[in-house]
């Protein structure tokens, strides 16, 4: 699969800000990893990093409109109860939004956590029950299942709906970020993607969101996707 051709200085410094992440890392260890990512959920499509739609007032989205919208991939883990979860499968009926990283991140991680936790409760309580929130560990050697549990539940303990926390091998992890289409992280989990994925029922993210949207943001983006 060929990479699309991305032009424009704007689209290129927001593509950077989605993509390039956090939690203790630094921004040369996260753009090697960028290189190998991929966009849909073929692992062999290694195609160039999302890029930005020019948005304006067009754009239905208060989060970062993207371009080409990002394939919802398959991959299957492990859940905190010990059990198997296919992704694709068990999202498939309601909004989506996707995340990794790890649980002894000292900021982007629990910041993120915390604005999705913060929208969904000023979210109409329908559409929270139908929403799934996925956080994937980028650091499976530390994060167990019981690990994830009990992280997550910090966050969505008075929620309409439970925060899912997957983990598996090493080679899993790595599978599914490159079925997701982001950078795969670097430094033992500790540098990773910062980008929120939001999507809808369709099985395409059309919106993300990164360190520059608000929970506000998410709220106002969710009630969209979960409307169309």
């Amino acid at each position: 699969m060929s990479s699309a051709t991305r032009t424009g200085l704007t689209a290129l410094a927001l593509s950077a800000a989605l993509l390039l992440a956090g939690c203790g890392g630094d921004a040369e260890a996260d753009a090697g990893t960028a290189a190998a990512s991929g966009h849909g959920h073929d692992m062999g499509a290694m195609e160039a990093p999302a890029t930005v739609a020019d948005g304006g007032t067009d754009s239905p989205y208060s989060g970062l409109h993207l371009r080409d919208p990002y394939q919802k991939p398959q991959f299957t883990l492990t859940d905190g109860t010990g059990a198997a979860y296919d992704f694709a499968a068990r999202t498939a009926a309601g909004p989506t939004l996707l995340f990794f990283g790890y649980t002894n991140c000292p900021d982007v991680c629990p910041t993120t956590m915390a604005d999705v936790a913060i929208a969904l409760r000023t979210t109409d309580p329908a559409v929270v029950a139908a929403t799934t929130v996925v956080f994937v560990t980028t650091d499976p050697a530390r994060d167990t299942p019981e690990v994830l549990e009990e992280y997550l539940g910090r966050f969505d303990a008075d929620l309409g709906t439970s925060f899912v926390g997957l983990t598996g091998d090493q080679a899993q992890i790595e599978q599914a970020q490159l079925a997701a289409g982001v950078p795969l992280a670097g430094d033992e989990g500790r540098t990773h993607s910062a980008m929120l994925l939001l999507y809808g029922t369709d099985g395409q993210a059309d919106v993300a969101f990164n360190g520059g949207n608000t929970a506000t943001d998410i709220a106002h983006d969710l009630a969209v996707v979960a409307a169309e």
